[in-house]
């Protein structure tokens, strides 16, 4: 006669056996699989002449889809060289014709304007009558230079009414001219203030100048239109 027997849980699993009363066969319960993790595999570098099968690490720039922001296109660019500051004018040099400021210039024709400004557009505020004055240029502006007279009056004139030709003015109320460049050597004339005369040369602080047919030595002191140490040929 076969009996129904209840066997005790084990491990949580409720089995049912068939047992018989000769007791010759009794059915266990299997036991629950026990489950192991697998040894990790160990990495092993590759033989020489064989290649890695590993894969690279991805990028940022690979695993989130988002291209660089910039890549490089070439070695970069050489920067250009350093400009230099040019030189800067010599306030004592003319900006056009580069000759000292000041210099003494004299009048070419019997009529010069002087002008405001550089330019015909300006006003004319004075004029010069007397052919072979002398002037003296204070400033360059393009064809124009601005001058001025003995009594500092002048303005801008235009370069062509203008000649390099040296000449002075007597400034003393009356010079006396010697026949040399000495005090103690012959009188060869004497010339009131306002007269001008040509000069011939300079040196050594005398001028040699000539007034219509007259010529004689004078001290540079005694004129206008030269400097104190001025040498001309």
């Amino acid at each position: 006669m076969l009996k129904a027997v209840v066997l005790a849980p084990v491990l949580g699993l409720a089995l049912i056996g068939m047992v018989s009363d000769a007791g010759a066969q009794t059915v266990r319960p299997k036991p629950n699989p026990v489950l192991i993790a697998a040894p990790a595999p160990v990495e092993t570098a590759p033989e020489a002449g064989e290649e890695e099968d590993a894969e690279a690490p991805l990028t940022a720039s690979e695993a989130t889809g988002t291209p660089p922001a910039s890549l490089p296109l070439g070695p970069p660019a050489p920067r250009p060289a350093p400009v230099a500051a040019p030189a800067p004018r010599d306030p004592n040099k003319g900006a056009v014709t580069n000759l000292p400021l000041p210099r003494y210039v004299s009048l070419k024709s019997s009529e010069g304007n002087a002008r405001r400004g550089p330019g015909l557009s300006h006003r004319i505020d004075w004029v010069f009558t007397r052919v072979g004055m002398p002037l003296k240029v204070t400033a360059e502006h393009g064809h124009w230079r601005r001058v001025e007279d003995a009594e500092g009056l002048g303005g801008w004139v235009h370069y062509a009414l203008l000649s390099g030709v040296r000449s002075v003015m007597v400034a003393d109320e009356m010079a006396t001219f010697y026949s040399r460049a000495d005090t103690a050597s012959l009188e060869a004339f004497k010339a009131e203030r306002g007269v001008v005369a040509r000069v011939i040369t300079c040196k050594d602080g005398w001028c040699r100048v000539s007034v219509d047919t007259q010529r004689g030595w004078t001290p540079v002191s005694s004129l206008w239109g030269v400097t104190a140490d001025e040498v001309i040929d």
